[in-house]
């Protein structure tokens, strides 16, 4: 009887998800291991928060409500409802909250982890990503914010990326405020829809942005995306405002200043930069990248923002009678490998094992013995695990990029002495089993 194929499990995985390869991840590693270094250099805690949070806690403050979930992935447990954290900084405001009384103020925190979103994915853009954030809170001074992108600069930098590579992009939400009053808008929901609008100008370009703060959108799936019906002078006056070269607002003065001290000129005024999310209170920054990188279909394209962020000093207060103001950075690590892989080389070992080839299973306690000399030495070492002919295990190692086999059959055992075959040179040497160690290590 033949199993009915439409009942097989699809092979296929979801749409903004993706299976990651061991370089992918060996580079995020080195990433990771670079973030460690700076995070500790200036005096930064390391936490982590659970994966899922109340959805109460924040529902509020969701990238996206235009589409189904309201941009989570949720679940109700008996009468709650969860979420999957949709970013790290939600979840550091709870954590605030909670700990208010028994951590330091200010506080001084960084976090990896992952984060989903339900929206649309796009090239190096998932539903499923990890991510790095770093956060004062419990601090108005604007040093902080300042000393924020000087991190983010030195972490880029450490990566292998010059100063022509990025650019820190710095703006103030004071901006987008003084411009509601101009164009005369109270209603928030009408805001929030010019701030998302806004925010997505690098993406789409002017043009489709002016088609999201007037009645609509529809993108190239057909999918419409409804407007936030404003006049054609004020999308104008709005147009005219954001093309402005010089900050007018205090914090940002404070925060050139700031640069200036640090000596870090690798930033720029852009009052286009408007970071959609709603709970962002003064200055905000982008970090974007200046080169280009392929997408899924091999086409060029500017890659743009890997990550920003802003300072948010009402957030905390959301649980309570807080005094926490707070400003935070993010980075989105897999778009970070994403474009890091294609603009240079990463000189990262993958370390493969050495394979000892299996001539006769009643030699195993040999074969246990030649491994257990290898590992102790720390190399990379593997009995052959399959139950193939010689042939097939020479293909397996071949196909792992092992450096060598050991050929160790019933003469090899006899005389104690092991074949090494460099599978670079296809040169065998044969040698004592107390030399073996030194030798392999000439090889890897």
């Amino acid at each position: 009887m033949t199993k009915d194929k439409k009942n097989k499990p699809l092979k296929e995985i979801p749409l903004g998800f993706v299976d990651r390869s061991e370089k992918e991840l060996l580079v995020r590693d080195f990433i990771i291991s670079n973030i460690k270094k700076v995070m500790i250099k200036y005096g930064f805690q390391y936490l982590e928060t659970p994966s899922f949070e109340y959805s109460d806690s924040i529902g509020k403050f969701l990238p996206d409500k235009d589409r189904p979930d309201e941009g989570v992935f949720s679940f109700r447990d008996e009468k709650k409802w969860l979420s999957l954290r949709y970013d790290l900084t939600a979840p550091l405001a709870r954590y605030i909250a909670k700990n208010y009384l028994e951590i330091p103020k200010p506080f001084k925190r960084y976090q990896l982890g992952t984060v989903w979103r339900n929206e649309k994915p796009g090239p190096g853009r998932f539903r499923e990503f990890l991510q790095f954030d770093a956060d004062f809170v419990g601090t108005k001074s604007l040093q902080a914010d300042a000393e924020l992108c000087i991190l983010i600069s030195e972490i880029l930098e450490n990566c292998g990326l010059n100063k022509k590579e990025y650019i820190i992009k710095i703006s103030s939400r004071k901006i987008t405020d003084d411009l509601f009053k101009k164009i005369e808008t109270d209603n928030n929901e009408q805001r929030l829809t010019v701030l998302r609008a806004l925010d997505k100008i690098d993406r789409l370009g002017w043009d489709e942005v002016k088609k999201l703060l007037g009645k609509g959108r529809k993108d190239k799936s057909g999918d419409f995306t409804k407007g936030a019906n404003l006049t054609s002078k004020n999308i104008d006056l709005i147009e005219m405002e954001l093309n402005k070269t010089t900050p007018e607002t205090e914090d940002l003065k404070e925060i050139l200043k700031n640069f200036e001290y640090y000596n870090f000129d690798n930033f720029k005024f852009d009052p286009s930069v408007i970071r959609g999310l709603e709970y962002y209170t003064g200055p905000i920054f982008e970090v974007n990248l200046k080169f280009d990188v392929k997408n899924e279909k091999g086409k060029a394209i500017q890659f743009g923002s890997i990550g920003g962020g802003g300072r948010y000093d009402n957030l905390v207060s959301n649980f309570g009678n807080y005094d926490a103001p707070a400003t935070g950075i993010s980075i989105g690590l897999d778009r970070l490998v994403y474009a890091l892989i294609q603009k240079k080389e990463f000189k990262i070992k993958q370390t493969r094992p050495v394979v000892i080839c299996v001539f006769d299973r009643k030699s195993m306690k040999e074969y246990i013995s030649l491994q257990k000399i290898l590992r102790d030495a720390e190399i990379s070492a593997e009995i052959y695990p399959g139950e193939s002919k010689l042939k097939k295990q020479m293909e397996y190692a071949n196909k792992i990029n092992a450096p060598a086999v050991i050929l160790y059959g019933e003469n090899e055992i006899k005389l104690g002495k092991p074949t090494i075959k460099n599978l670079k040179s296809g040169k065998e040497t044969s040698i004592l089993i107390q030399d073996i160690k030194n030798e392999i290590k000439k090889i890897i």
